[in-house]
Parts: C-alpha cells; structure tokens; sequence
C-alpha cells in the first residue's frame, strides 16, 4: 500500500464507545487510599480531559481503565457492559481501548513503522502493515515508516505513540499527560495536531493533565480532581464560570483570597465592596478576586492602591499593589498601556464578572 506524502487518511474507527466508572476506589495494600468513589463517564466520540494536581487519582484512574490495575470496589463499563467489577475483570487486550505514555515507550529498534504495527499480532503481516500505514498516514508521518525513533523530534515521536495507540481502532483512547515532555515552544502545534488526529479518528478520548489551560484548550468536558475525589465536571466555561468550590476556582486563575463578613447584603474587601445578598448577614464569606479582576485609573475608581512592584509581559502588565486593610499585597493582571509608566498612586474598581464568592470552610484557610 502507498500513500501520497502529505496526505491524511480519515478512516474512522470501528465503533466509539461510552466509558463509564462507577463508585471506583482504590486502596493501597498499606491501606492508603488514592480514590474515593469517583463516578463519572466519557460518552461516545468525547475527548474528557482528567485534571488536577499530582497525586490526585487521574493516572491511577487511567490505569484501572486500561486494567493494568484493579480497583479496589467499583464497576468500569463499556457501553454499559461490565469490564471490571465484582463479576469480571478483562486484561487489557480484550478491551479494546488503547494507551499512550507520558514517555511514548517507543522500541529504538524497530522502526516506525514496526512500531506502529507492533499491537497488530492478531492480522497478517500485509494487514497489519496496511493498518499501521494508514495509522501513520493520520499522523502525517508516513515518510518516515523506514526509519527509526532517533531521527525523530519529541512532537514526531509522540504522533508515533499516537498513530500506534490507534492503529487497532480502539473503541476508547487513554492518553497519560501526553505533551508533558514536550519542549513549551512544540506543545500548542502538537496539542492542536493531536486534537485534531483525535476528532477525525472519532474515538472517545480521555486525556490526564495537570495543567488546567491544556484541560480547556483540549476537553470536550473536564473532570477536576482533588485528593482522589471528584470536585467538579462540566464544560470549560462552566468550571470557570461556576466554579463549585474555592478549589476549583483556583485551580483556573490566580486569586486574590479575603475572608471576611456580610453586612448589608455586601461584603467589603479591601480590595471594593462586593455584592453578597445570597449570604445572611454576619455570614463568614471567602471572596477570590482573579488577578483580571480589576480595571486601573490613575484618575479615580473604587479603591485606593500604590503600586509596589510592576512586570511587562507583552500584552499585559503584572502588578503588585498595596491597599489598605490588608498586609498582603494585591495582585493585578491589567492590559499594557491602561497605566503610564510613571505611575504610582492609582485607583482600582472591581469586575463583577471576576469576584466569587464562597461560604468560608475549613479548607479555604
């Protein structure tokens, strides 16, 4: 089989399955525990992206999926047919879902094309040749099928370690931190590649990501997890927007955090006044003001600050501010040119698009 150089195929996969885990829990055989009845699904066609610090449960999630490793209790269903549960545990190969490592795991000595076609024992030589071909040919790396990994960049090997992960068509794809060894100047052409590979191959995805733009740029839906628990899953703009929790409303944006009391339907920061009528008052509230929270006048505004320290990064200018009533210093993340570069005693004014508020807990201390 040939293939025109520069070509991409666009044969879909067999079928796109739904991924569901149900109740999962995971427990160390020391006892501790790494996931706490998480639930969740990724429906047909889906790219679910599993965000959240390290040592939250995402790669330990994506190992009970691949089933490389067992939950402790809990069911995983493919198209709501048990996989791994009380009844049944499938080995890996018989799940028809494939897995790309955060170190690509690329054999230096074969060459790409042997790579690609390694996973393919069940076909003849010549369909597992035409198989991984036309997975290569998705990838735009066919003129590459004779060589080996070492003539690669990082962002060629890990198309590699995409076109093997789909070369048996796989109902569902796992990919653990996918672009995390790749160079910051490769990781914005290779994502978009990548989602793109993803989109005409119609396999439902599930991406692990630590970094909460890459969950936004890439996810259909994010998942954010914390401490092996479930905080909040939806849409980017609803868990930016709608944050559930202080946590999850920090984990997309810097904040600005003042604990303080409702009175009057209002609760004053030093930052501003804001709006808090949902609160009875004398509530104990945690305002988060993001550092795009504020527009800038050297002329008048709500608040008075003085400008500690100020970084050019092109298009905006970081602030360090001092406000009265408050030891810590203010952070604002302000348009370049929105302050002379003189400037030094200036006026802030809230954007109410920009606050939340929060009932105070234990964990926002």
């Amino acid at each position: 089989m040939t293939v025109q150089e520069g070509s991409r195929v666009s044969a879909g996969v067999t079928f796109a399955a739904r991924l569901s885990f149900e109740d999962i829990t995971h427990t160390f055989g020391n006892g501790s525990a790494t996931l706490h009845g998480v639930s969740l699904s990724a429906e047909p066609g889906e790219v679910l992206c599993l965000l959240g610090p390290s040592g939250s449960g995402k790669t330990t999630l994506l190992r009970i999926a691949a089933g490389i490793e067992a939950q402790t209790t809990g069911r995983v269903l493919l198209n709501d047919r048990e996989i791994a549960g009380p009844s049944v545990f499938l080995p890996p190969e018989q799940r028809s879902i494939g897995l790309v490592f955060q170190d690509f795991a690329l054999f230096p000595h074969l060459t790409i094309l042997d790579n690609v076609r390694f996973g393919l024992t069940a076909l003849s030589r010549e369909e597992s040749r035409r198989e991984a071909m036309i997975a290569l040919s998705r990838v735009g790396l066919e003129h590459y099928a004779n060589s080996y990994p070492h003539v690669l960049s990082g962002g060629e090997q890990q198309r590699v370690a995409l076109a093997r992960a789909i070369a048996p068509r796989p109902a569902v794809l796992l990919m653990d931190e996918p672009f995390s060894g790749l160079d910051s100047r490769l990781k914005d052409s290779v994502r978009a590649e990548t989602l793109d590979i993803l989109r005409r191959s119609r396999a439902t995805a599930i991406v692990v990501t630590h970094d909460a733009e890459e969950a936004m740029r890439m996810g259909d839906r994010i998942a954010l997890l914390r401490d092996g628990r479930l905080m909040q899953m939806g849409g980017a703009e609803d868990l930016y927007q709608k944050p559930a929790n202080l946590f999850v409303a920090g984990f997309f944006s810097e904040l600005n955090i003042f604990d303080v009391r409702v009175k009057g339907g209002m609760a004053e920061t030093p930052a501003g006044r804001v709006p808090s009528a949902m609160f009875d008052d004398g509530a104990a509230v945690t305002v988060a003001i993001r550092l795009s929270g504020f527009d800038v006048s050297e002329k008048q505004g709500e608040t008075q600050a003085r400008i500690l320290s100020r970084r050019y990064l092109g298009v905006v200018e970081l602030l360090d501010l001092a406000v009265q009533g408050t030891d810590r210093p203010v952070r604002a993340r302000v348009r370049c040119g929105a302050l002379s570069s003189h400037a030094r005693d200036i006026f802030l004014s809230l954007r109410p698009s920009d606050v939340l508020v929060f009932e105070t807990r234990v964990e926002n201390a």
